[in-house]
């Protein structure tokens, strides 16, 4: 099975210019990803790489890198149509397509090989990471969306570890919690890792259909999936040693600074 993986790096951010180009602790946004997706390509034969962009600059800097990149149409309307759109010009054979975002600079180099890993045997249209919040976890996300109700992603799953649905909204509800926070130091909540690996023909009937109804209330792409009767495995994976996900904001990229100040450079801990 060969493998793609896509790191989509656009210029234009209405929250954050010219993301992929800011300095984060004496690298790049993007120097960071590409050295996540550099690192696994390198161990492996089967697995390459591609910065995928509709920028000059990120081109640029991506040679400086030694990173292959292809220039995509600025006019993609989402990550995944620029994921295939990349797939299709750099390795149009690619059997499985991670798309690895491009302001996800603490993404564990094992969640990459764990979707790998699933892809090799699994049925199912999609591969994606999903995280168990501890409870004092829990309490932190609900407190967040107190005032970005839109942050976080939860999801639930059958016995197959098949998902059933995501959502903004933390899933499930949960009676009886006192009960169950002393019973356990995990809650039942599980945080979805925006991190995906598709097959190429599921990602090329994607690209094919309608925004889904789900899919534009929650501003969730993986439910065109579901609305559409395709099939999301979930991967159980550890939490990482940095508390944070993605750099969406200046002040994003500046906790991103402290955390690394403060607990190392995240490949080291991967």
């Amino acid at each position: 099975m060969q493998t793609l993986i896509v790191i989509p790096a656009r210029i234009g951010s209405s929250r954050f210019p010219a993301k992929p180009l800011h300095v984060i602790e004496g690298k790049t946004l993007l120097q960071r990803v590409v050295e996540i997706a550099a690192a696994v390509s390198a161990s492996r034969d089967d697995v390459d790489y591609v910065v995928a962009t509709d920028h000059a600059d990120i081109v640029d800097l991506a040679q400086r890198l030694n990173a292959p990149s292809v220039m995509t149409d600025p006019d993609l309307p989402s990550g995944s149509d620029r994921a295939l759109a990349a797939a299709d010009l750099h390795q149009p054979d690619a059997d499985f397509i991670i798309n690895l975002q491009g302001d996800a600079p603490f993404t564990p180099i094992s969640y990459i090989e764990h979707l790998i890993a699933a892809a090799s045997t699994s049925t199912c249209d999609v591969i994606t990471p999903i995280v168990q919040l501890s409870w004092e976890e829990l309490d932190m996300v609900r407190a967040r969306k107190k005032d970005q109700p839109f942050s976080g992603t939860s999801c639930v799953f059958d016995r197959n570890n098949e998902a059933k649905w995501f959502s903004k909204t933390l899933l499930p509800a949960i009676r009886h919690e006192a009960d169950l926070r002393a019973a356990s130091p995990l809650s039942p909540v599980w945080r979805h890792i925006g991190l995906y690996g598709y097959k190429r023909a599921a990602l090329k009937r994607f690209v094919s259909l309608p925004t889904g109804t789900y899919e534009a209330l929650e501003g969730l792409e993986q439910l065109r999936f579901l609305e559409n009767g395709m099939r999301i495995e979930v991967v159980k994976v550890a939490a990482s040693p940095h508390a944070m996900w993605g750099v969406d904001t200046p002040e994003d990229a500046d906790l991103a600074a402290e955390i690394i100040r403060a607990h190392g450079e995240p490949l080291a801990n991967t």
